[in-house]
Parts: structure tokens; sequence; C-alpha cells
């Protein structure tokens, strides 16, 4: 799946704080996410992060 920076996106399970909305804030090989509740920013591998979205 293509990512588009800005794009909100949703998980199947919830961050730690709560939230399960995430926003893209860098693409490429890895793909750095922003959660929506905390703030807190992570990268993953895109295939690691097409398994943990919803469809």
């Amino acid at each position: 799946m293509s990512y588009q920076i800005d794009e909100i996106i949703k998980t199947k399970k919830p961050h730690v704080c709560g939230s399960n909305l995430w926003k893209v804030i860098r693409t490429g090989a890895d793909i750095k996410i922003e959660c929506q509740g905390c703030k807190r920013v992570i990268m993953m591998a895109s295939y690691e992060l097409d398994k943990k979205i919803k469809k």
C-alpha cells in the first residue's frame, strides 16, 4: 500500500495512550508516523505497517 504525507491511518490495536489514529510524517522504505493522541513519533518498515493498519 502507498502512503501519502499528512494522511491519517487507523491501526487495528490502539497505542498505549488509547488512540489508534496516526499521521504519516515521512514516507520511503521506512514510514515515520505520529500518534494523534500523545504525539509520539515512531518509524517502521512499510511492510510492517501494512500488517498493522485496518484495511
